[in-house]
């Protein structure tokens, strides 16, 4: 999967400071993971999409990590919500400037989804009791895609438990990963030996190689750190412990 760390390092800096600014502003989102919403924006415009679909069930700032990320890449984005958090959506979007680029859908989520085809980068909120139902309604984009199933329990199965239909030279890797409320990465594409190279290496080099920078501020949580197995390719995404 072809990766911008320029995009990637631009996107959660900008997330970074976008999200910052509204904590300030609203109480309901300083009980927000920090840093898991700048992970996803630097994920999303890192991988250069060109078509963004979020769904989700109330207000959230991952909207302005994505929009943030389709600002980016030139992606369209498009965010499907229910008709009750529509108002307050578009006005923190507008605080942030980003009200032009994000595209705001609302009725039943699993009509709406028929509409778009190879997703390059998906979000689905699983507090949406529907949530299973969404993630197997996604149409990927068979070359390069990430599913994230954001708010998932830990007993609970995301997209990589509802994949069917695959191509078998397709790989598909699915991890879950202790990022806010629980979230489950899944990639989709077709990788070889020259693309995991290229990938970089484990600990702070390699996340930043990513693009996901590692912020060092006195009063900062613990850094993300990406680990890549050039074997495989597969991705390990943690966060040590703050004396670390």
């Amino acid at each position: 999967m072809e990766w911008s760390a320029t995009s990637a390092t631009k996107a959660y800096l900008e997330t970074f400071q976008l999200c910052n600014n509204l904590n300030k502003l609203s109480d309901s989102w300083k009980t927000q993971e920090p840093g898991s919403n700048e992970f996803i924006s630097a994920l999303a415009a890192g991988m250069k999409s060109k078509l963004i679909v979020e769904v989700k069930s109330s207000v959230s700032p991952s909207t302005i990590a994505l929009a943030t990320a389709a600002k980016h890449t030139g992606a369209r984005f498009v965010c499907i919500l229910p008709e009750t958090a529509l108002l307050e959506a578009k006005r923190e979007t507008k605080d942030s400037g980003l009200i032009d680029i994000v595209e705001f859908k609302t009725g039943d989520p699993t009509e709406i989804l028929q509409n778009y085809e190879k997703i390059d980068f998906s979000l689905v909120d699983c507090k949406n009791d529907d949530y299973p139902k969404l993630l197997k309604m996604i149409n990927v984009n068979p070359k390069k895609a990430v599913v994230v199933a954001n708010n998932l329990a830990s007993d609970k199965e995301g997209f990589g438990g509802h994949v069917k239909g695959m191509k078998d030279k397709v790989t598909v890797r699915s991890m879950k990963h202790p990022i806010g409320k629980g979230m489950e990465i899944t990639t989709i594409g077709r990788t070889n030996k020259s693309e995991r190279r290229d990938r970089g290496g484990g600990g702070q080099l390699g996340a930043e190689r990513r693009g996901i920078p590692m912020k060092k501020t006195a009063n900062a949580n613990s850094k993300w750190i990406v680990r890549v197995d050039e074997e495989s390719g597969e991705e390990h995404i943690f966060r040590p412990p703050r004396s670390l």
